[in-house]
């Protein structure tokens, strides 16, 4: 059993003094969570991947470049896309859709596109909205979102299973689609 003053610890505060025990690991998860929550502000980072404050910790040499290779990395995996619907969708041809999937899980990921979001690389010149670095943790759900729903879609095509494979595009388009309207000027 945890003594609350562990939990106060956990969090940041000071202990206090108290003798009660939390009698269930789940109502100390949670009280640890909401603890967390509070005292860090935890939204902002939630998977580990913050945005580039700086091109010198990018690949880019450029924030220029980052912005102009979003773009293109972004209309590639549309491109993509279109590619897999003709293949599982019209073709139902799982075997040439195999080397599309491999591409479009690699280059969707979150770990190619999050480093070209260097923070502040929006206004002129880009598509970008600020509301990206403002809703960091937000914008980067978006992305393992799209990760999933990839290997959902992967899934459906190894299994050649042509309907759970259109729907899976679909939603993989919904989730892009979705990001666009909240984080893109159109």
């Amino acid at each position: 059993m945890l003594d609350v003053s562990d939990l106060y610890k956990a969090g940041g505060l000071a202990p206090r003094r108290s003798t009660c025990l939390v009698r269930s690991s789940l109502l100390g998860f949670v009280v640890i969570a909401a603890i967390t929550l509070a005292t860090t502000g935890a939204y902002a980072d939630s998977h580990g991947i913050s945005a580039p404050k700086d091109v010198d910790e990018t690949r880019f040499e450029s924030e220029r470049e980052a912005v102009m290779w979003r773009q293109q990395e972004l209309k590639d995996i549309e491109s993509l896309l279109r590619q897999l619907r003709f293949d599982l969708v019209n073709n139902r041809d799982a075997k040439a859709a195999a080397p599309r999937l491999k591409e479009l899980k690699e280059r969707a990921s979150a770990d190619n596109l999050i480093p070209a979001y260097i923070v502040g690389t929006h206004g002129h010149g880009s598509d970008a909205r600020p509301e990206i670095w403002e809703e960091w943790g937000r914008f980067e759900d978006g992305f393992y979102d799209l990760e999933q729903r990839i290997d959902t879609l992967i899934d459906a095509a190894n299994a050649e299973e042509y309907r759970a494979a259109a729907k899976a595009l679909s939603e993989v388009g919904d989730s892009c689609k979705g990001c666009h309207r909240q984080y893109r000027y159109d």
